[in-house]
């Protein structure tokens, strides 16, 4: 081989490794630049498994013989998720998302969190009138929020589901709370820091309920997780 031919196969050899790294360094940055900008489990819990796998395991795969045990599985299970606000999210400035929009791009704000515990509580068999889907304002972050609130009977104090506070606690417990109204599939109550409240009518009033339940009925994202004529999950697509 000439000198000549040797260098042309040296720099020909160093073009190539050029090539390569630069490959390498734009792939580097563009899968970094997507993860940077894609809602995240926090822990990731959805490495191995569709999310909506793991809440279809969690649900049939339940054997708590309490309510409470069950309030806590679905609690801490969706408290994984990431917390985004709708403008951000979806380009809106307040979006009730399905609980399948809320699990399949793994992030949402206060409403998604509650909705989606909400429907998975009854499809565990948790009845709808121990259920209420509660507006509050947060004195410390003096802003409005959503949470979802158990009650064991018309008269006991709610236990309170929430995304910012992990654990599930009395409302007697949550004094940074102020209760503005809550409802469920059926009633809406105005507001009462105990018990349920003054009765004020159906939820049909809300018209963002209404909404969501229009789009989980007619199973406009192809996935249909829950089954509104009844408790049970239904299967996956």
């Amino acid at each position: 081989m000439t000198s000549n031919s040797f260098t042309v196969v040296i720099l020909f050899n160093l073009l190539g490794i050029l090539l390569l790294s630069l490959i390498v360094t734009i792939f580097i940055g563009v899968t970094s630049s997507f993860a940077a900008h894609r809602p995240i489990y926090k822990q990731d819990i959805v490495s191995t498994l569709n999310p909506l796998t793991k809440l279809q395991d969690l649900i049939l795969g339940d054997k708590s013989v309490t309510d409470r045990d069950k309030l806590d599985k679905v609690n801490n299970f969706f408290n994984q998720m990431e917390f985004v606000s709708d403008i951000d999210h979806w380009g809106k400035k307040d979006y009730w998302a399905t609980p399948i929009e809320f699990l399949t791009t793994y992030a949402g704000d206060c409403e998604d969190f509650a909705i989606a515990k909400y429907f998975s509580l009854q499809a565990m068999g948790i009845p709808e009138e121990k259920l209420n889907l509660t507006y509050v304002k947060s004195l410390k972050y003096n802003a409005y929020h959503m949470i979802l609130t158990y009650h064991s009977n018309l008269e006991a104090e709610p236990l309170i589901l929430d995304n910012i506070v992990g654990k599930i606690k009395p409302a007697s417990e949550r004094s940074d709370l102020v209760v503005i109204y809550s409802f469920n599939g059926s009633d809406l109550r105005l507001a009462k820091q105990r018990g349920l409240g003054k009765l004020a009518g159906s939820s049909s009033r809300l018209k963002r309920w209404q909404g969501l339940i229009e789009r989980m009925s007619v199973g406009e994202y192809g996935t249909v997780l829950f089954n509104l004529n009844s408790p049970d999950i239904c299967s996956l697509c």
